[in-house]
């Protein structure tokens, strides 16, 4: 058995924090499989971000595991090849971020004896430096997000409050990045047995849905998914609702053609996509164009996707406001709560097949007892129990119409039971649902 990693101390230099070298840290940044890999375009873009807030030319997205620090972005440092952008581990300062609970901030690095042995501040390469610790789900520290000049100065407070919000964007990519390369590593063990895929299918389906949505004291909101036949296949439904820039939500769902494993890898991709872009853009149409950027680029396979996303942010007299952007999707619909139903959104082009998907951002406005439903095909196409007539757009308008007095689940719940009951098992597709509805001001608080 290998004996543990040590601390490496220099002469005269200070020690690299044992946090550094926690079996757990190691593990859970090993687990994002970034290190010593190629830039990441949505890291780069979270970094300009942080060099414009901070007011630097330069600003570092750094990994670090028990031996080196990895640039996985950096911004103004010029061209960097994957080699050069690898450092031992005792000469960059995010290593330091290990021991803290939050940022390390030095305005003049000379005089500061945690940075004044780093090759860069002895010439004078750096002299003004803040780092913000990058943590996995679990809190621990993966690396660093760091701002740097070759001038001392002052960091103001209103810097360094927008540079640890960017960090714990720049966290969150992380962590949706180990989510996909985890959901990639289940999908290539399905791929080489066929039992293991039908055994282990409802398992990967539950890594592609989040288990419980989270939802903003402003909105009631609830979530579905029934799978088509025994639930046995892999699909490409997916759904989510999460909070962006404050104070906007970001809600989207889509449907990837087919099923199997070829689909559940468009799927990871495009959930995390739109985490990553919906961070970054306050247009869903923007969100979906960068989705489809994406699947075309990439070509994962020959799948395409329809999408709707949603961006949503508290209005006036405790209404919602927001935008709506179809890509190759059905209009969501809203429940007035006068009990009238109308569509929502202009239709674009499927996703992953075009260059341009020719996508519109619409507005909404939600008064209190207002909802917006958001579906896949599985609903309005589900075959009656005779196995030909479609239950279509306007029986959903009509049971959604009556759904007077409920709340979000309730309202999932009478939808559902009335498809059952004209489908009966006789659904051939999948059926994701997805509910927000703005509570009316005498309801309590979801």
């Amino acid at each position: 058995m290998r004996a543990p990693l040590k601390p490496l101390i220099l002469p005269d230099v200070p020690p690299v924090p044992v946090q550094v070298y926690n079996p757990a840290r190691l593990a859970a940044l090993a687990a994002t499989a970034l290190m010593h890999t190629e830039p990441a375009p949505d890291l780069d873009n979270l970094c300009e971000l942080a060099a414009s807030a901070s007011g630097t030319r330069r600003a570092l997205v750094v990994l670090f595991d028990a031996r080196h620090a990895f640039y996985k972005a950096a911004v103004g440092c010029g061209p960097l090849t994957l080699g050069q952008r690898s450092f031992p581990l005792h000469t960059d300062a995010c290593p330091l971020l290990a021991g803290t609970s939050g940022p390390l901030v030095a305005e003049d690095t000379t005089r500061d004896a945690r940075l004044a042995h780093l090759p860069d501040v002895r010439d004078k390469r750096v002299g003004a430096w803040a780092g913000f610790p990058l943590r996995s789900a679990d809190g621990l520290v993966l690396g660093g997000l760091c701002v740097l000049d070759e001038q001392p100065h002052p960091w103001t407070d209103g810097q360094i409050d927008t540079l640890t919000g960017l960090a714990g964007a720049v966290s969150d990519v992380i962590e949706l990045r180990r989510q996909m390369h985890h959901a990639h590593e289940r999908i290539d063990a399905l791929e080489s047995s066929g039992a293991a895929a039908d055994r282990l299918a409802q398992t990967l389906q539950d890594s592609l849905l989040p288990p419980v949505i989270a939802r903003p004291e402003w909105l009631d909101a609830a979530a579905l998914y029934l799978p088509a036949g025994n639930g046995s296949s892999v699909v490409g439904d997916f759904y989510d609702l999460f909070p962006t820039r404050q104070p906007w939500w970001c809600a989207a769902l889509g449907d990837v053609s087919g099923k199997g494993l070829e689909a559940a890898k468009v799927t990871a991709l495009a959930r995390y996509t739109v985490r990553t872009e919906a961070t970054q853009h306050s247009s869903p149409a923007t969100v979906l164009a960068r989705l489809n950027d994406a699947l075309v680029r990439q070509r994962v396979n020959d799948r395409f996707l329809t999408a709707v996303c949603v961006m949503l942010r508290p209005g006036p007299d405790g209404g919602v406001r927001g935008l709506v952007s179809l890509g190759g999707h059905a209009p969501a619909l809203i429940r007035r709560a006068d009990a009238t139903v109308e569509e929502a959104g202009r239709p674009g082009l499927l996703l992953g097949i075009f260059a341009d998907a020719g996508l519109h951002a619409e507005q909404v406005e939600l008064a209190p007892g207002d909802a917006l439903l958001l579906y896949t095909d599985g609903v309005t196409e589900a075959h009656g129990r005779s196995g030909h007539a479609v239950w279509g757009l306007t029986a959903l308008s009509a049971v959604l119409a009556g759904c007077d007095g409920l709340n979000a689940e309730q309202t999932l719940e009478r939808i559902t039971t009335a498809l059952s009951e004209y489908a009966g098992d006789h659904h051939s597709d999948d059926t994701a649902l997805l509910l927000l509805r703005v509570p009316l001001p005498a309801e309590e608080k979801p």
